[in-house]
C-alpha cells in the first residue's frame, strides 16, 4: 500500500556504517538517531495531525531518548526503541490522551484475522486503486490505534516484531489489530469510492 507521506525535507546524509554504541555516549546517540528524524517526524505528524505539535513531539522524544540513552541495550532494536518513545510521548500529551480515549479496542482476535493481516487482501487491492488524497482522508478518520499500526506496517515498513516492540503489544495482538485496521480502512475507502462514483 502506498500511503501519502507527510515528511519533512532534510539534506541527504552520506551513508555510513552502523556506529558502535557506547552506552550513554552522545556521539553514538546522534549517529543512530539522526537518520531516523524524518521518518519519526512523519509518524508524529500522522499521530498529531498538526505540524507544530509534531515538531514539539519529536523534539521532546529526542530529548527523552538522549536522557535515557544510558538505559538502551546495545544489540537491541534502536529504531523500535525510538518509535516507542515517540508514541509514548504522544500518548502522555493532552492531544494523545484525547485521541487514545476515543475508541476502546477489543484486543481479542481470532486466528483468521491474524492470517488475513499476513496475506494480500481485498483492501490492499482497493488501496492500489484509490488515489493518494482519498487514502490520506481515510487514514485520518481511523482511530489512533488503527492509524498508528497501519503507518508502522505500511508506511514505515516495520516487521510485525518491530511493531510489537514499538507499541509494546504481543505479536498476536499486532496481527489481529492490523487486520481490523485494514478492514476499517477498506470500509472507509469503499464508502468514498461509492460516493465519488455516484457523483460521476
Amino acid at each position: 500500500m502506498k500511503l501519502p507521506s507527510r515528511s519533512v525535507a532534510l539534506p541527504e546524509a552520506e551513508a555510513s556504517p552502523e556506529p558502535s554504541v557506547e552506552t550513554g555516549d552522545a556521539g553514538s546517540f546522534e549517529a543512530l538517531a539522526m537518520p531516523l528524524f524524518a521518518p519519526l517526524y512523519n509518524f508524529a505528524h500522522w499521530l498529531t495531525q498538526n505540524r507544530e505539535e509534531a515538531e514539539d513531539l519529536v523534539q521532546e522524544a529526542y530529548a527523552k531518548a538522549l536522557k535515557g540513552f544510558a538505559s538502551f541495550s546495545p544489540g537491541t532494536n534502536f529504531r523500535a526503541w525510538m518509535y516507542r518513545i515517540v508514541r509514548n510521548t504522544f500518548l502522555s500529551s493532552r492531544s494523545g490522551l484525547r485521541a487514545a480515549a476515543t475508541v476502546p479496542l477489543d484486543e481479542e482476535g481470532n486466528e483468521e484475522a491474524a492470517l488475513l493481516a499476513l496475506s494480500e487482501t481485498p483492501e490492499s487491492l482497493l488501496l492500489a486503486r484509490a488515489d493518494q488524497e482519498m487514502i490520506r482522508v481515510a487514514l485520518e478518520q481511523l482511530p489512533l490505534p488503527f492509524r498508528e499500526i497501519i503507518l508502522l506496517c505500511d508506511l514505515e515498513e516495520m516487521s510485525y516484531r518491530e511493531i510489537a516492540t514499538s507499541l509494546q503489544l504481543p505479536l498476536g495482538t499486532v496481527m489481529s489489530r492490523l487486520s481490523r485496521a485494514r478492514a476499517a480502512m477498506r470500509e472507509l475507502l469503499q464508502r468514498e469510492l461509492r460516493r465519488t462514483s455516484h457523483e460521476l
